[in-house]
């Protein structure tokens, strides 16, 4: 999401370098067999991707300009040109441009105030913005409320360019529609999976000297949080890593509040709080709410077990990490100064730039831990469990465009938003580290796991095969795990995860307990509920979970 790498990733070799004929436009060019070459821009290392004219669709096409004198305007997390999730809408202006003849005003927002700033424009129904990057979270409030514009019919018209919720697992696929209609056009997969120094797990020495120090082997890669807990006590604070003179960590976090921290406690605690079941019920799949009266589930035991555990864990990292920001703690692992982190795909992408990286061929991933026990919401009492089950999650924002329904122009839009989710740009930028956008679909996964990648598509593109093969199957293990922590996307769901922030980053720095914490956030959770409309928001979150009465 912040650091460049240095290859055209799934570009063509031997286009990579390509000039266009003045004939074919600067960044397009139309071939007589019906392939058609995209050039990107210097972020991407000037890549070309090839695809065809039947992949964009019949309004596009040489001359064709179909929203000629055109403007429409994008908002996105304001981060530049080169910045996560906007540094594509920057790439693809002059493509778009080009082959519409309209105009893309980038409407960059500081993050604080994007939501904000989105809604009071669908509120008061002015249009002033056709098109949001929004993060899933914030469906609740614009779905229900008949603010995002359905994409279904221009998806089927053969119009625009071309992609399908069919390439994507049903976890993400959820997270682009409400009520099984389409909203969300393909372009970021966010889950969270552990990163681990494989090399150092493997080393002997250790090996040996945490087996007598613990009186187990050494997990490579740990298959509970609380093996991965012993492992990072183990290694915190020995100079491992013998790089510098420093002393190494065990696991880094990023923990500043107002920022990203909080979802990994929402991705750790998971597997602490979900009981499994095959559907969802009261007591069974559930993580937030009660789906019958909406009490909060926040301070359950599993949850505060959940968060003492955390608070275990981050002493196992820097202390200055309470006060680091996501890309700090990345650079942290990308030094090779901490043996795990868990995060998104981005760190994965980012192993591989040997010019941040020192960790590239080192830098292996698996599905997430799970704890070795969870709280029975029936029983209200904790059970152990003989092996580990596998909890999948979709945490983050799987940021992606949809439309407004009060925009003058949605075609525009929407051809704007398919331009980047055909194949070959969605796997372009997908096994990028800066550009914020991660894997989760059908193409980008191996032919082993049920996918049509190879993993030499990524070997080309400059990584490790190793790396690429443990980071795709980690996703494709997280994304299609029977038990799946449910994401939450009711009205007020950015209010409800800010105080949730707010008392966790508490907890980490000391001045509350896990369960001060947690009984904290519960009640303002039933303040907000009861302003927003416990009936109301009661309904919202049973179809947003799956849940029936």
């Amino acid at each position: 999401m912040m650091h460049p790498l240095k290859w055209p990733l799934f570009a063509l070799p031997a286009l990579a370098l390509l000039t266009l004929p003045a004939s074919a436009g600067q960044n397009v060019e139309w071939k007589d067999d019906g392939t058609v070459l995209i050039k990107l821009g210097e972020a991407y290392n000037n890549a070309v991707i090839q695809t065809t004219r039947e992949e964009l669709g019949t309004e596009f096409g040489p001359d064709k300009q179909p929203f000629k004198d055109v403007t429409i305007s994008v908002t996105v997390n304001g981060a530049g040109p080169k910045g996560g999730i906007s540094g594509p809408l920057y790439q693809f202006r002059p493509i778009w441009e080009e082959l519409s003849g309209g105009k893309l005003n980038i409407v960059e927002l500081p993050f604080a105030e994007h939501y904000t700033k989105m809604m009071l424009d669908l509120r008061n129904g002015t249009g002033q913005y056709d098109a949001f990057m929004v993060g899933a979270f914030w469906y609740g409030d614009i779905a229900p409320a008949g603010y995002a514009f359905p994409i279904d019919e221009l998806n089927k018209s053969g119009k625009y360019p071309k992609w399908t919720y069919d390439d994507m697992p049903d976890s993400l696929r959820a997270l682009h529609q409400w009520k099984g209609v389409g909203y969300g056009v393909l372009n970021d997969g966010d889950g969270q999976v552990l990163y681990y120094r494989s090399d150092v797990l493997a080393d002997k020495t250790h090996q040996e000297a945490f087996k007598k120090e613990y009186g187990y082997d050494l997990p490579n890669p740990p298959q509970t949080w609380q093996q991965l807990l012993d492992v990072s006590k183990y290694f915190n604070g020995k100079n491992w890593d013998a790089t510098d003179a420093d002393p190494d960590s065990g696991t880094v976090l990023h923990l500043k509040v107002g920022e990203q921290g909080h979802y990994h406690f929402q991705t750790l605690s998971s597997s602490f709080v979900l009981n499994p079941g095959d559907k969802v019920t009261r007591t069974k799949n559930v993580y937030w709410f009660d789906p019958e009266d909406m009490k909060p589930l926040i301070n359950s035991p599993g949850h505060v077990k959940a968060l003492e555990f955390l608070q275990e864990l981050h002493k196992t990292g820097p202390q200055a990490q309470v006060g680091w920001s996501l890309g700090e703690a990345w650079d942290y692992f990308l030094r090779g100064k901490a043996v795990f982190a868990f995060s998104w795909g981005d760190l994965g992408a980012l192993c591989q730039d040997e010019s941040r990286s020192k960790v590239k061929g080192k830098c292996s991933a698996t599905a997430i831990p799970s704890s070795n026990e969870y709280y029975d919401f029936e029983k209200k009492e904790f059970v152990k469990l003989d092996k580990p089950r596998l909890v999948g999650n979709t945490v983050g924002g799987s940021w992606h465009g949809v439309i407004s329904n009060f925009s003058a122009n949605p075609e525009a839009a929407y051809s704007l938003l398919s331009l980047m989710a055909i194949k070959p740009a969605s796997k372009l930028m997908a096994t990028v580290g800066w550009d914020g956008v991660d894997p989760g679909f059908k193409y980008q996964f191996l032919k082993e796991d049920g996918g049509t990648a190879d993993v030499e598509d990524y070997v080309k593109a400059g990584w490790d095969a190793n790396d690429a093969k443990s980071y795709v199957h980690a996703y494709y293990q997280v994304f299609t795990a029977p038990v799946m922590m449910p994401y939450l996307r009711i009205p007020g769901s950015f209010e409800y995860w800010d105080i949730l922030d707010k008392n966790l980053s508490a907890t980490m720095s000391g001045s509350k307990t896990a369960q001060q914490a947690l009984d904290e956030t519960a009640q303002s959770w039933e303040a907000v509920t009861d302003r927003i409309g416990r009936d109301k928001q009661k309904a919202d979150y049973q179809a947003a979970i799956g849940y029936t009465p």
